[in-house]
């Protein structure tokens, strides 16, 4: 039989502008066994249409790699002549992965799954990781807390941002953010200000981007320890010493049933029940049922996210207009945030639903994302994006703006209402808590002279 001329397998991946280029950056590139011929975008808006830039692709991609929106997926495997689609996204139901894997077979190429082995890098300072197993669980809050921690100890920390590139690639291959006026010059979107901006608040320097392995290098050059904040319930990219994964009994059962949340449950440490306070107990039991019948080993921490609000009174009897945080409403699948339970506790006389009122893109996310309340997600993907939520907001007849996102949405709008902020931390309810769990994990460390230039900080 005549053999056939060897050839590079090719390849796309499947992704949303964050886990698929780092799965290629440390997996794929510069590995001529492999020909990755384009990547597809979902989730995420104006991703497609792009480039993987050749600065980031490798001497094997002169002209980079481009970027399609997912729905040409089975055209591309059709006429690039695929073998293989590598599956390269999170905060989707297992439902739904399993239906991508059956277009990919149906289009005859294999379907793949890459795990922590293949994809995480290894870091020459400790690590603490904090995932999720949805958006919107409160990892953020969780980070905040662990960093707190950790300084308090006397323990330099950097923390590196699960990505989020969405404007040019090649410029955002490593980014470092120490003071706000970094993010002006970045021209950062509202949901990347909403995750560096709280952390900048205190002190703490944030890196993000495209190359992590780049990243990497850096943080460790200032760091003692570097946590990792997770993102949109993915799995690290690095490899962690301590990993801390937060669930929500407000979506009890998610933990189980969302890829990569179950992965990141099933790896943890350290699971973080959140909500505690405002969920029913039959949810949070039910929770715990779930965490201790796949991972019987890891530590469980109950926990609330209180809500802290400038002037409650100033809520009272008003006609109100609440903006939540974008991502935890779209492919969070919640109805509504932190926002909407302080309209309620402090007496706001009405919820006005901005439906109606909206415009532009964000008219377009209530269609895509039916489930969502009567609330305006404080979606800001790009400058377009971010005057058409200006004008939706201003379009809204309300008495005052109860913006519940992380950061202060007037440094980015002009919103003509008067406004107030919903502000919330974590906040551990019982024992153990996250300082004697961090505390041991540091003792212990020294206790086995690993990372001598802890052992003065843990004493």
């Amino acid at each position: 039989m005549e053999k056939k001329d060897e050839r590079p397998v090719r390849v796309i991946i499947m992704g949303a502008a964050g886990r698929d280029f780092h799965n290629f950056n440390v997996h794929f590139r510069g590995d001529a066994r492999y020909q990755v011929v384009a990547f597809t975008a979902t989730q995420i808006p104006n991703i497609e249409g792009r480039r993987y830039p050749p600065e980031l692709a490798g001497s094997l991609y002169p002209e980079g790699i481009a970027i399609y929106p997912e729905a040409e997926l089975e055209r591309l495997i059709r006429e690039l002549d695929v073998d293989r689609v590598v599956f390269a996204y999170s905060d989707v139901s297992h439902e739904y992965v399993m239906h991508c894997a059956s277009r990919v077979l149906a289009a005859g190429a294999d379907f793949q799954l890459m795990g922590p082995k293949a994809t995480m890098l290894e870091a020459r300072k400790p690590v603490v990781a904090i995932c999720a197993a949805r958006t919107g669980s409160g990892k953020s809050q969780t980070t905040r807390r662990i960093c707190g921690i950790l300084r308090g100890r006397g323990i330099q920390v950097v923390a590196v941002r699960h990505p989020m590139p969405y404007g040019d690639l090649a410029r955002q291959a490593c980014q470092r953010f120490a003071a706000l006026e970094d993010l002006d010059r970045s021209r950062c979107t509202i949901e990347e200000r909403e995750e560096y901006e709280p952390l900048i608040n205190r002190g703490i320097i944030v890196y993000a981007g495209v190359d992590y392995e780049r990243i990497l290098r850096r943080a460790e050059q200032e760091a003692d320890v570097i946590v990792w904040d997770g993102g949109n319930n993915d799995f690290p990219f690095f490899r962690p010493d301590l990993h801390i994964v937060v669930v929500d009994p407000h979506r009890a059962g998610h933990e189980i049933r969302y890829h990569p949340g179950e992965t990141n449950v099933r790896m943890a440490d350290v699971v973080v029940i959140n909500k505690v306070d405002t969920a029913d107990y039959e949810a949070i039991a039910r929770v715990r049922e779930h965490v201790w019948s796949v991972n019987p080993r890891a530590h469980i921490v109950e926990a609330a996210s209180p809500i802290f609000v400038e002037d409650p009174r100033a809520i009272r009897g008003k006609r109100v207009l609440v903006v939540e945080d974008g991502p935890t409403l779209t492919h969070g699948e919640m109805a509504y945030g932190a926002g909407t339970v302080a309209a309620r506790r402090f007496g706001a006389a009405e919820i006005i639903d901005p439906r109606p009122y909206a415009v532009g893109s964000i008219l377009e996310v209530y269609e895509k994302y039916p489930a969502i309340g009567p609330v305006l997600p404080a979606m800001g993907y790009g400058q377009e994006q971010i005057a058409e939520l200006e004008t939706t907001i201003n379009r809204v007849p309300c008495d005052l703006v109860i913006v519940a996102t992380p950061i202060d949405l007037n440094h980015v709008a002009r919103i003509q209402h008067p406004t107030q902020r919903v502000r919330y931390e974590l906040q551990e309810i019982g024992q153990p808590t996250l300082d004697q769990i961090v505390l041991a994990w540091l003792d212990d460390r020294v206790r086995h002279g690993v990372d001598s230039p802890l052992s003065d900080m843990a004493n």
